[in-house]
């Protein structure tokens, strides 16, 4: 049973807080007032998610995406709330979100409303999800709030399965050309080294200097490696600080291709988000607000709360978007300012993720063109490098003697 946190006022006047296992909120109320006690709040008590249950992370989009595909289609099918949710929670097979489903039920069950429910499940459920949930069922539309909800989900799923299996190739890529080349520094030049050793000829400059990284490497592998590990970790921990977000998300908006690519997504994921939030009825301030905070990149967010801060007083959305030049080219602004003389912005900023969608399916697939190539030259590059500095001393060697003949 659930427990809920009530709080009221004794006879006297003094007030009393505590905590209460009972069926609903009905039950608390009556105990309270057998004891005496006039009820001034109950709700139910917040829970947390064990992380060794849930995995230690949130739901993936994927899945998040399949979850409202299906609650969307039960309830516009007629199905009651709870049956919906129980039909869900037999569905699902991963553990946590079983347990997330029937924590829901028992919330509901107490007296919360859907959206107060997801509210305390915020691992798995952003704020968009739950402030778009709270409108459907203020203004009686939840299965048409849970239907957007799903096409946004897939819509945004699709573009990371997009980048990531972008991302894979090249990734595979250097992780082979670093275990190629840590391979031969560590294995195979050693046996060249001694083999020179015994020459007591001046050896190139090339070679020397492959020779002198394979000492290094061998002598110092572990403190390489500890180095390494030790700069990620710094790094990790500087883009949680604000400050290092933002430089860190700056310059990843400078890097040629990849920042393109970025900045296409989190104009596409704006678009979207906003997009989304306005049609299911939230105010224009939660719903930047939201659209901030799910942008993904610290210099977006920032220009959408400046926007969000114009607006409020009394500014339009175009106006302040259109000071962000770095981050809203001047379709975005021009589009946006089309829909509100319209009175359709949802739909023009539809319009604007459409677009931006279809750039970004463009730009991975212009980056898959030109980074294979890239890689297979600079792989050759390293490996021809190598091979070329090792093979010098022979070469010398054998010039020498033909000389001498």
């Amino acid at each position: 049973m659930p427990t809920f946190l009530w709080k009221g006022r004794t006879a006297s006047g003094r007030v009393e807080t505590g905590e209460m296992v009972a069926e609903n909120q009905a039950e608390v109320l009556k105990a309270l007032r057998t004891k005496k006690v006039i009820p001034v709040s109950v709700k139910p008590k917040p829970r947390e998610i064990s992380f060794a249950l849930f995995g230690g992370k949130k739901l993936s989009t994927k899945e998040l995406a399949i979850f409202t595909r299906q609650f969307a289609t039960m309830i516009n099918a007629g199905l009651a709330l709870m049956d919906c949710l129980d039909t869900l929670k037999k569905q699902v097979t991963k553990p946590g979100f079983k347990t997330v489903i029937t924590e829901i039920m028992e919330d509901i069950e107490g007296g919360a409303t859907l959206a107060d429910a997801l509210s305390r499940q915020r691992k798995s459920f952003s704020d968009l999800y739950i402030n778009m949930v709270a409108a459907g069922e203020a203004g009686g539309a939840l299965d048409t709030i849970l239907l957007r909800l799903a096409a946004y989900l897939e819509k945004t799923a699709e573009i990371i399965r997009k980048i990531k299996g972008a991302m894979i190739y090249p990734a595979m890529i250097m992780i082979v050309t670093i275990g190629a080349v840590a391979i031969l520094l560590i294995f195979v030049i050693p046996i060249f080294a001694s083999m020179y050793a015994g020459m007591g000829a001046e050896l190139p400059g090339l070679t020397k200097v492959i020779l002198a990284m394979s000492h290094i490497l061998r002598r110092y592998f572990l403190i390489l490696i500890g180095a390494i590990i030790a700069i990620v970790v710094a790094l990790r921990l500087y883009y949680r600080s604000v400050n290092g977000r933002l430089v860190i998300d700056q310059i990843i908006l400078r890097v040629p291709i990849f920042g393109d690519l970025i900045k296409k997504t989190a104009l596409a994921r704006f678009s979207r988000t906003l997009s989304t939030l306005l049609a299911s009825g939230v105010n224009i301030l939660d719903a930047l607000e939201i659209t901030a905070k799910t942008s993904g990149n610290k210099v977006v967010e920032n220009a959408i709360m400046k926007a969000r801060s114009s607006i409020k007083e009394g500014e339009t959305i175009a106006a302040p978007l259109s000071q962000e030049k770095r981050v809203f080219p001047p379709m975005v602004v021009q589009m946006i300012t089309i829909g509100e003389a319209t009175g359709g912005i949802d739909e023009m900023l539809n319009k604007v993720a459409d677009f931006y969608e279809g750039e970004v399916d463009s730009a991975v697939e212009n980056l898959m063109a030109a980074i294979e190539p890239i890689i297979v030259v600079f792989l050759g590059a390293v490996i021809g490098v190598i091979v070329i500095a090792m093979y010098l001393p022979i070469f010398k060697l054998a010039s020498t003697f033909m000389a001498g003949e």
